[in-house]
């Protein structure tokens, strides 16, 4: 695969790297060694492997959603506050 100097300053861009003409030519010659050598894997008969998606076993832990009374109630929790207006908390505006 041959890698065009245009692709390199695309890819340049993406990443929002900016990079000297030395710099192109140096990673020109590195993304191609890349890929020569990714592309070896095209050489392998892969006809009886199944895709792999993980590659260890992994399942979602679920547990029931339970309501727990809380220590604190609405008035305690707004006398630690620097500012309260209409029972909230008042913060700063952010935009």
């Amino acid at each position: 695969m041959d890698i065009k100097r245009e692709d390199i300053i695309h890819l340049a861009e993406l990443s929002d790297f900016s990079l000297s003409e030395a710099e192109i030519t140096f990673l020109g010659g590195d993304l191609r060694g890349i890929i020569n050598y990714i592309s070896q894997l095209d050489q392998l008969n892969t006809d009886d492997i199944s895709p792999t998606y993980q590659v260890f076993e992994m399942k979602n832990v679920w547990r029931d959603d339970e309501i727990k009374e809380q220590e604190a109630n609405r008035e305690q929790l707004l006398k630690l506050t620097k500012d309260e207006k209409d029972y909230q908390i008042k913060v700063p505006k952010v935009l």
